[in-house]
C-alpha cells in the first residue's frame, strides 16, 4: 500500500507560481518503488486531467500541453516526495490538484494507470 498526501495548494493571483508536494508512506520509494507518479487536476463540473508524470530515474517526463513550459514535475526518491513547481499560473489552471503513484515504471499518461491516489489539493488562481 501506498499513502500520498498533497501539499502546497493555495489561492494565488494570476502569474504567480505555487510548488506542490506529494509525500508517499507506505513503502519507501528508493528501496522498493520504481512507479512513475504523475500529477492530475479536476476542475468543477468537469474530468480529471493529466498534468504530469515522471519516472523513477527521472529520466522521462511528460507534461500536458496546456501546462508545458510552465510548469516542471521532479521527485526525491530519498524523501519519497514528488513535487509540482507552477509558474505563470492561469486562471484555467484553478483546480484540485491531485498526486498518483502507478505500480510500474511506465510511460503512463492515463489515470487508469494510477493504483494510488492522494486526497487532492484546492488550487485558485485569480485573475
Amino acid at each position: 500500500q501506498v499513502q500520498l498526501v498533497e501539499s502546497g495548494g493555495g489561492l494565488v493571483q494570476a502569474g504567480g507560481s505555487l510548488r506542490l508536494s506529494c509525500a508517499a508512506s507506505g513503502r519507501t520509494f528508493s528501496r522498493y518503488t520504481t512507479d512513475t507518479m504523475g500529477w492530475f487536476r479536476q476542475a468543477p463540473g468537469k474530468e480529471r486531467d493529466f498534468v504530469a508524470a515522471v519516472t523513477w530515474s527521472g529520466s522521462w517526463t511528460s507534461y500536458a500541453d496546456s501546462v508545458k513550459g510552465r510548469f516542471t514535475i521532479s521527485r526525491d526518491n530519498a524523501k519519497s516526495t514528488v513535487y509540482l513547481q507552477m509558474n505563470a499560473l492561469k486562471p484555467e489552471d484553478t483546480a484540485v490538484y491531485y498526486c498518483a503513484a502507478a505500480t510500474g515504471n511506465g510511460r503512463y499518461t492515463l489515470a487508469y494507470h494510477y493504483n494510488y491516489w492522494g486526497p487532492g489539493t484546492q488550487v485558485t488562481v485569480s485573475s
